[in-house]
């Protein structure tokens, strides 16, 4: 079983890496400059209505928050190397439709912390997703529609599949991205392995240490390569990247890299729901999957991970020059998503 399964996962990962260009299902394309109800203005934003902090599992967690307490609540979440300005533009834009819209910052980044010195600093996929889990229970949330990009993409799919009734819908970039360990030490075609450079780099020592040295033009690099269409200004860039001065910023981002290629271990306490993942469940919610047609980061076409949704389901592929950080580049079309994915 676990062969088949193995087999399966490489099989859609080098189907994605030949079809490095997004193919288009049955479903919607959108300009990215098509208008929208309450369509936000990409850059329209520079702050949130307010940030807070809350104790949850191992985290204090620092989030931002916007929109009516008592309305539908909406969880974003962002990727690396990004942080909660992603979604500066979209909060606003989905608290004025009244949903309760939660931004945390995930491990690693801005004003969350560890609340002890001694818990092992782990970036590996299902501890990231429980502290998502443990956010909600702190905040007494008992559902909500999860919505990301890049490692918030691939948190919002985990929980899906394994807590689908914390889950009332879902709005996903690049689809379908929970993987293993085993999957991770498959070889793929060089241009798959090429756009996964860094993860290469992050396995050595020198790797940590040129990212600790070189964390903020390290971050720009992979906005520039991961966007290249997106002429974002050195305010907007610098608004995230204080984020990354978090001091367990480097030690998150090197063990989720190293862990994904089985060349660091996990914590026991996540074996059972790595278990389930390696399985690569299938995920009942109701889902809304976007990609930009120009995302220069690693990303499966969605004929690759179409059938992994088996409730109801629809595919957005954004034109005019949108890359990997779809909220912060056309915050319209992603905000129109999570709106259109809760009413599915």
């Amino acid at each position: 079983m676990t062969k088949n399964l193995d087999t399966s996962r490489r099989n859609l990962m080098r189907m994605a890496a030949v079809t490095l260009a997004v193919t288009q299902l049955p479903g919607v394309t959108y300009a990215a400059n098509e208008p929208a109800k309450a369509a936000p203005k990409a850059g329209g934003h520079t702050q949130f209505q307010a940030l807070k902090q809350i104790d949850a599992g191992a985290l204090s967690v620092g989030y931002a928050e916007d929109g009516p307490a008592d309305g539908p609540v909406v969880i974003l979440l962002h990727g690396w190397p990004y942080d909660i300005y992603s979604f500066v533009d979209v909060a606003p834009a989905l608290a004025a439709q009244g949903f309760r819209v939660i931004v945390p910052w995930l491990r690693g980044y801005g004003a969350t912390r560890f609340l002890a010195d001694t818990t092992r600093r782990n970036g590996q996929p299902a501890a990231v997703a429980s502290d998502i889990i443990a956010l909600m229970d702190a905040l007494k949330i008992d559902q909500a529609v999860l919505a990301g990009f890049d490692w918030g993409a691939r948190t919002a799919d985990i929980i899906a599949a394994l807590w689908p009734e914390r889950c009332k819908a879902l709005v996903a970039v690049s689809g379908y991205l929970i993987g293993n360990q085993q999957a991770g030490k498959q070889p793929l075609p060089p241009e798959a392995e090429h756009l996964w450079w860094y993860q290469f780099y992050f396995a050595t020592e020198r790797g940590e240490a040129g990212y600790a040295k070189n964390t903020r033009d390290f971050a720009r690099l992979i906005w520039k390569q991961a966007s290249p269409k997106w002429d974002f200004d050195e305010a907007t860039f610098e608004r995230s990247a204080k984020a990354f001065d978090n001091p367990d910023h480097v030690a998150i981002t090197i063990h989720n890299y190293r862990w994904r290629q089985a060349l660091a271990e996990g914590e026991p306490q996540y074996d059972e729901l790595e278990q389930k993942l390696a399985k690569a469940p299938s995920i009942g919610v109701p889902t809304i999957t976007l990609e930009g047609d120009a995302n220069g980061a690693f990303h499966p076409p969605p004929k690759a991970y179409a059938a992994k949704f088996t409730g109801k389901y629809e595919h957005r592929t954004l034109t005019g020059g949108i890359g990997h950080n779809l909220p912060q580049e056309a915050p319209g079309e992603f905000a129109r998503a999570v709106v259109d994915a809760s009413r599915l």
